[in-house]
């Protein structure tokens, strides 16, 4: 079976930045940016979800738990299209697309990153946070300067597995009509209808090197903060 790669050199530019600077960014730099933006954006979400999910007052921790439960009990793609329809009825304007699937790709994967969160802390052993107490510590500074840290070090690769899963599934941006890069391929494939085997490859190469360097950055940060020195 030969391949014709020429339909991935002839729209090369569209793949990576869409009609940008002519119109809105496309095509990876927009896959990149709903990745990055959701990334941090949840990584702060399923710290705070976290810590409270582990709270000592039960008002606090079963409403959170019960939150966290039911969103990880829905499709992705359901709380995409919840948030596509719901929060234009709630700010009372139209949402960017592209805005309402990072809110929704960050509720989801905060949900997740919660559980990660509450592991890595309930990993930790108990004599930590009782020494920290004796130390004439409160329990939020206790979390805060002893435990948390420690438990960190041990979420990393948990982090790193719910990112690049977070990555691939920007990918459903497409549902919305977000021009992300696999909307962008499909609608090369639609053009052409000639090539599909090629851009697909080279779409699946495209999210192959974007997990690999970040997961690769991720090892390299895990050795910079492990307690000892690599051999």
């Amino acid at each position: 079976m030969d391949f014709d790669f020429h339909v991935i050199a002839n729209n090369f530019t569209y793949f990576m930045i869409g009609r940008y600077p002519n119109g809105p960014l496309g095509g990876l730099g927009l896959t990149i940016y709903l990745a990055v933006v959701s990334c941090v954006l949840s990584l702060f979400g399923g710290l705070i979800l976290g810590l409270l999910s582990v709270s000592r007052q039960r008002m606090i921790r079963i409403p959170v738990t019960l939150f966290i439960n039911a969103v990880r009990g829905l499709p992705l793609l359901m709380v995409i299209f919840w948030m596509y329809f719901l929060l234009p009825l709630l700010t009372g304007k139209a949402t960017p697309e592209s805005y309402t699937v990072i809110m929704g790709l960050t509720l989801f994967t905060s949900a997740y990153m919660s559980q990660i969160v509450r592991a890595g802390i309930q990993g930790i052993p108990k004599g930590q946070t009782e020494a920290a107490l004796s130390t004439g510590l409160k329990p939020w500074q206790a979390m805060l300067y002893i435990v948390l840290p420690q438990g960190l070090r041990n979420m990393i690769p948990s982090f790193v597995n719910q990112f690049v899963s977070l990555i691939k599934d920007t990918s459903l941006a497409f549902i919305v009509g977000v021009s992300e890069l696999t909307h962008v391929a499909t609608q090369v494939n639609n053009r052409t209808m000639a090539y599909p085997t090629e851009i697909f490859i080279f779409i699946a190469a495209v999210y192959f090197v974007i997990c690999y360097a970040f997961t690769s950055f991720s090892r390299y940060l895990e050795r910079k903060l492990s307690w000892s020195k690599p051999v």
